[in-house]
């Protein structure tokens, strides 16, 4: 064999060699794309679920201020509609928690926490001065506003019964303006103890929204806090 013939041989067997190589990287590049296909698709799919699941951090923490909030009006309503063992009782008047002992409602719908004072508890009959045993309710009722209510909307009502004014007659036009100089009267005694005036408006409806049909109840005041 002559040694061009040798040379030629061993050229053929390198290009062989070479394309088998080329080959087997191809091949092995192929897969490697596939690989990396698979492998982003299921990546950018396990996105698109986090993205669309909401946060449980989220969701918790929305959980918890809702149970929060109504913890806080039920113990609010337990507080103000039952009254507090005088032997239980270690605050002082001025961080009193609630209203021990005073008749309160709650509307849901219309965001207000109403506290109900009935007339002859605040005033000798057919008179609008405060009676000065009436300064240890409405001190439990300052106190539960600057600490539960702070900042809120109070409304001041006054009402009273259908009875036509008679022995302090010549004091009062009728019983609306005996209403709202009653509710003048309470507004007035919240602002002396902190209450910002600016937050409180004063109404009288006199007998023309009775509570029920008793007259005792009829007379009365309502402080209607708006909590929203």
């Amino acid at each position: 064999m002559t040694v061009v013939l040798r040379t030629l041989l061993f050229t053929a067997g390198l290009a062989a060699v070479g394309a088998g190589c080329q080959n087997a990287m191809y091949d092995e590049n192929v897969a490697l794309h596939q690989q990396n296909r698979e492998l982003q698709s299921t990546l950018d799919a396990r996105n698109a679920q986090l993205r669309a699941a909401p946060d449980p951090a989220q969701l918790q923490a929305m959980q918890g201020e809702v149970l929060d909030r109504d913890r806080k009006i039920a113990d609010l309503q337990s507080q103000l509609r039952q009254p507090t063992p005088a032997s239980a009782n270690t605050n002082t008047p001025a961080s009193d928690p609630g209203i021990a002992g005073i008749e309160t409602s709650y509307d849901a719908k219309a965001g207000t926490v109403t506290v109900n004072l009935p007339g002859d508890v605040l005033f000798t009959p057919g008179q609008a001065d405060l009676k000065s045993s009436a300064q240890t309710t409405l001190n439990k009722v300052v106190a539960a506003l600057k600490r539960d209510y702070p900042g809120k909307q109070v409304h001041v009502e006054g009402h009273t019964d259908a009875d036509p004014i008679s022995r302090t007659k010549e004091e009062w036009t009728d019983n609306l303006d005996l209403s709202l100089t009653r509710a003048a009267a309470v507004s007035r005694y919240l602002e002396k103890q902190g209450i910002n005036p600016k937050l409180v408006t004063t109404s009288g409806f006199g007998p023309y929204r009775p509570k029920s049909t008793s007259k005792s109840k009829n007379r009365r005041v309502e402080i209607v806090v708006v909590m929203r």
